[in-house]
């Protein structure tokens, strides 16, 4: 099914297209598969290369002059106002040519959109501008070693100290910590509250502050995940964002648009993975076994679904509702099909997916990759289990999850 978005869409994806014609460098498409990043088993020393090439510098200066990055942001805060119908375009077209889109991360798709919601005009005017410009790269500083996925039991202190918050505790599975040099944290500042009250979100230096980064080591012999030992990491006032102990109500719109927030373009990068596991199908001799059929054929089903889960948010977007409890559907939709679609390219390369290739490092294939990092998206932003029960019991209204002692 193809969906017929009127003549002003089709009028915006000509803009597009013409603008990427003139625009684009010649071969940066050709550098590297821009849609699989390392966090889905893309290779990272192959992305950090490419993105050292004078092209990938020229694309990023060509975005920034005509506003094409964080675009979908509205005009008053440096962005072009596009809708949700615009933005999914402008993605779909630069998939179409093979071209990164150039992101912001964490600022652009959670700290920029929470700051807009809940941050006073003067930290709008003073956050958001360094998010575009990339002088403020961010990473998430919200899970700990021992509370898994309760987000409300943090133990973080942030204590008040003048007009600075001093931070005290230990943050985990921080993706794309090396390369932020801030954290948005999220820290218990009133110990005597209730567990879901008492909370602020912070956004921490990562610099010269007293917090220590390690890498951890993940199956597929990368580093994609962090963590950090953060030991009175100081932070003006001004950096609290919406107020002090008022940072669940914060952190709630930050994981609204972590888990709904690409839903509308997911579709894209899966529909090129399926394209390329059909081929991989075909060069195993594989692609007539009626067992291997059955799995493709679901791949594709599900990728349909995730490309109409999209339309729904897009609708939704469009409408001016945040993300809420239902996009925890589309995160547990990709990430229990990025398992399946791992285990799948194992059982059709057989023998090779037990032998890594030559070379210095623990290297992957690419399939490899694949399969080992599948097994991360059903623990980060929130496990699979967790996303169930908020399905559950914030967007279906079902009994909330008895527990040992008592009803959660």
């Amino acid at each position: 099914m193809e969906l017929d978005l009127g003549p002003e869409a089709e009028a915006f994806r000509r803009e597009i297209r013409e603008w990427i014609a003139r625009n684009a460098p010649k071969g940066l498409a050709e550098l590297v598969d821009w849609n699989s990043p390392p966090m889905t088993g893309g290779d990272r020393a192959a992305f950090e290369q490419a993105e050292a090439d004078p092209r990938y510098a020229e694309w990023t200066q060509a975005l920034l002059a005509d506003g094409w990055i964080c675009p979908q942001w509205p005009e008053r805060f440096g962005g072009r106002g596009l809708g949700p119908v615009q933005n999914a375009i402008y993605s779909e077209e630069l998939v179409r040519a093979g071209l990164p889109r150039i992101r912001r991360g964490f600022g652009e798709n959670m700290v920029g959109p929470s700051i807009m919601v809940h941050g006073t005009e003067e930290q709008q005017k003073h956050f958001l501008p360094r998010i575009i410009s990339a002088e403020d790269v961010y990473c998430q500083g919200f899970s700990e070693p021992e509370q898994g996925s309760d987000l409300g039991g943090v133990q973080t202190r942030g204590q008040v100290v003048g007009d600075e918050v001093v931070v005290t505790g230990q943050k985990v599975w921080t993706s794309g910590f090396y390369r932020a040099n801030m954290i948005f944290v999220l820290c218990r500042t009133d110990p005597e509250a209730p567990k879901h009250k008492g909370l602020s979100y912070v956004l921490l230096p990562m610099r010269d502050n007293n917090i220590d980064a390690r890498p951890l080591k993940q199956l597929t012999g990368s580093a994609e995940f962090g963590e950090e030992f953060i030991d009175g990491a100081r932070a003006p006032l001004f950096n609290v964002i919406g107020g002090l102990n008022n940072g669940w109500r914060v952190a709630m719109t930050t994981l609204g648009h972590e888990r709904g927030g690409s839903a509308t373009t997911a579709h894209l990068r899966y529909r090129r993975q399926f394209e390329a596991l059909v081929d991989l199908a075909r060069k195993q001799g594989r692609d007539r076994d009626p067992a291997i059929r059955d799995e493709l054929a679901w791949c594709h089903t599900h990728v349909e679904i995730m490309r109409y889960q999209g339309m729904r948010l897009m609708a939704q977007l469009a409408e001016g509702r945040e993300p809420g409890p239902e996009a925890s559907i589309a995160k547990l939709f990709w990430s229990e099909y990025e398992r399946r679609v791992g285990e799948l390219a194992a059982e059709l390369l057989g023998a090779e997916a037990l032998v890594r290739p030559e070379g210095e490092g623990y290297r992957t294939t690419h399939w490899q990759g694949v399969f080992l990092a599948s097994r991360a998206g059903t623990i980060f932003s929130g496990t699979s289990e967790i996303q169930r029960n908020i399905i559950a019991e914030r967007a279906l209204g079902l009994p909330r999850e008895p527990v040992a002692g008592g009803v959660k």
